[in-house]
This record gives structure tokens, C-alpha cells and sequence, in this order.
């Protein structure tokens, strides 16, 4: 296959914008609401059970996994960097949602790593939902990406098979009713 350079631009429009949402997210939090403070809107206080701003420091993986892993992470952040932008312009221009989910992972990504890079190893994590663990617009482009990736595949996988199976009754017909072995 071909490597095409001309994909490039989509890809890095995507991530760009990620990484930039990302970091100007986090230094608004950092700016303004001090370390393991909470706000939410006044007179949004019933919100407070189900979501609110929450200023956090993370050193694991996305949603508070594996603390500690700063240096690991910031390894497999630049590898997996690295494979998307070595493997991006080999998809073919049909497969828009590996595009997208490569796109939106390569971003979250690089948008982490910049935190780590820049706050000896801490990741500025934000938006709490729940009981669900605190989290930043990366790791949400990260698990949107990877979901996106997964469903892509799946709906990939149920094409063949359709097509598969079309191709076995034209087949059949073809053959006046038998199957051709």
C-alpha cells in the first residue's frame, strides 16, 4: 500500500484541537480553583450528586488507574504517538471511523503526556461524574476514540459477513441451486 501524506492534515487537525481543548481546560482549573476544591454553578447545588468541577491530580492512567505509572505512561504515550502517526496514512479513505478514533486517541494522548511532561508526572483531572473516577477532555477523547474504534470494527466485521453470505446465494443461484464446491 501506498504511504499518502495528504491524510495528515485531518489527523492533525483532530488531535490539535484536542490537545488544545485539553490544555486550556486544565490551566482554566488550575487558575482558578485550588487543589481538591469543587465548583459548580450557583444555584446548581442539587448537581452537586452527579456532577461538578473538582480539581485533582492524577499520576496513573486515565480515571485514576494505576497510580504512580507517570514514567510508564509518558513511555506508552509516545509509542502509541509514534504508531498512529507512522501507521495513520496507510488507512484507506473508506475506514473514516479509524481515522477518527486514531485521531481523537493520537490527541488525548499527546494532550496527557504534555501534563506529565510539564507537571513533574501529574495530570490535571476535573470533571466528576458520580462515583465515577475524576477524568480530563484527553481521557475523554482517549475512551470516545477507543469506543469508536471498537464499533468500527464490529459494524466492519457484520459488513463481511453480510457480504459473505450475499455472495454465497448469488452463488447459489448462479448455479442453478447448488452450491459449487
Amino acid at each position: 500500500m501506498k504511504l499518502s501524506f495528504r491524510d495528515y492534515p485531518f489527523l492533525l487537525l483532530v488531535a490539535g484541537s484536542i490537545v488544545a481543548l485539553d490544555q486550556w481546560t486544565k490551566s482554566i482549573v488550575r487558575a482558578n480553583l485550588p487543589l481538591g476544591s469543587t465548583w459548580l454553578p450557583e444555584g446548581w447545588e442539587w448537581l452537586s450528586p452527579y456532577a461538578r468541577i473538582l480539581h485533582w491530580y492524577n499520576t496513573g492512567a486515565a480515571f485514576g488507574l494505576f497510580k504512580n505509572g507517570a514514567i510508564l505512561f509518558s513511555i506508552l504515550a509516545i509509542v502509541i504517538s509514534v504508531l498512529i502517526i507512522i501507521y495513520f496514512p496507510r488507512i484507506e479513505a473508506g475506514n473514516w471511523w479509524l481515522r477518527v478514533a486514531m485521531s481523537m486517541q493520537l490527541g488525548g494522548a499527546v494532550g496527557n503526556l504534555i501534563s506529565r511532561v510539564t507537571m513533574s508526572g501529574r495530570v490535571t483531572d476535573f470533571i466528576s461524574l458520580g462515583t465515577f473516577p475524576v477524568f480530563n477532555v484527553a481521557d475523554s477523547s482517549i475512551t470516545i476514540g477507543t469506543i469508536i474504534l471498537l464499533l468500527g470494527m464490529w459494524l466492519k466485521e457484520r459488513q463481511l459477513k453480510r457480504d459473505q453470505v450475499t455472495q454465497a446465494q448469488n452463488r447459489g443461484a448462479n448455479n442453478g441451486g447448488k452450491e459449487s464446491e
